[in-house]
């Protein structure tokens, strides 16, 4: 195999297998080349990866030692990915009733999603997370597209118990929005004890849901380590029940009557 081939090979491996260990025995036997010369390729990809802002190779010496993949957006793209996002969600027609907003286009384009996903991933990828959880419905495209680039499950919590899931752990929690109780599940199979989570959501208010799900992730005795919304309201009347939290955008102001929308970007770059 040239070179070229080799170096295309490799780097489609390492995209397709992020946040994993390969050790450089087995790109010489796979690929046929000396570990001088894997090692040589691989300085190759790393420069590509760091110059293009897609990520960077993190070397593991030792015995057991080799090469992972890790995203990172640089701050020039993930600039570039939320500056879109805003003007996408900012366009007037997106209003609904109620001062809501149509956002099920944006949760339906695979290039978006996955756009979303690599900038949540960048900036968890250091905290060790085992598992993507999500509940039902919006949020499960946000959480496969983060899981993908950490390279963990997700796990869904759902509203009502499915047969399908066996036992389920499950705990009422006051909507934040709505002020209602409401209930949600997850199955005893889902987590190991003492997981850490990630927890992904489309849209948060007050937080309601999302502290609701962190409630009855401890009846797993699971540890979240971070939490990522796509976007925020700014609503000064209501209280925010999570406080530590990465969002992409914020939503200032829907003007149902002067068909205006005011989105800016969220604490991304803050945290």
């Amino acid at each position: 195999m040239k070179r070229s081939e080799r170096l295309v090979a490799m780097t489609n491996y390492l995209i397709d297998h992020p946040m994993e260990l390969i050790s450089l025995p087995f790109f010489s036997e796979v690929y046929g080349a000396a570990k001088s010369s894997i090692s040589e390729d691989l300085a190759i990809i790393n420069r590509i990866f760091r110059e293009d802002g897609i990520g960077y190779l993190a070397s593991i010496s030792g015995a057991a030692g080799g090469v992972k993949y890790i995203p990172h957006v640089s701050e020039t793209k993930s600039t570039h990915i939320i500056d879109e996002l805003c003007t996408q969600l900012e366009d007037p027609a997106r209003i609904l009733p109620g001062g809501y907003l149509f956002m099920s286009d944006v949760l339906g384009n695979p290039n978006t999603v996955r756009n979303i996903g690599r900038l949540f991933a960048s900036k968890f990828a250091d905290l060790n997370i085992d598992s993507i959880v999500t509940v039902a419905t919006k949020g499960i495209p946000l959480a496969y597209a983060v899981a993908e680039f950490l390279n963990v499950p997700v796990i869904i919590v759902r509203r009502d118990p499915k047969v399908t899931e066996g036992s389920t752990v499950s705990i009422n929690y006051v909507s934040g929005s709505s002020k209602k109780i409401q209930t949600m599940v997850l199955s005893k199979r889902s987590l190991n004890s003492g997981a850490n989570v990630c927890i992904i959501d489309d849209f948060m208010k007050a937080g309601g849901t999302i502290n609701g799900i962190k409630n009855l992730l401890e009846e797993f005795d699971a540890n979240v380590k971070a939490i990522g919304v796509l976007a925020e309201a700014e609503d000064e009347e209501e209280e925010r029940v999570v406080d530590e939290y990465v969002s992409l955008v914020r939503i200032k102001n829907v003007d149902d009557t002067k068909k205006q929308i005011e989105v800016v970007k969220g604490n991304y770059f803050q945290n």
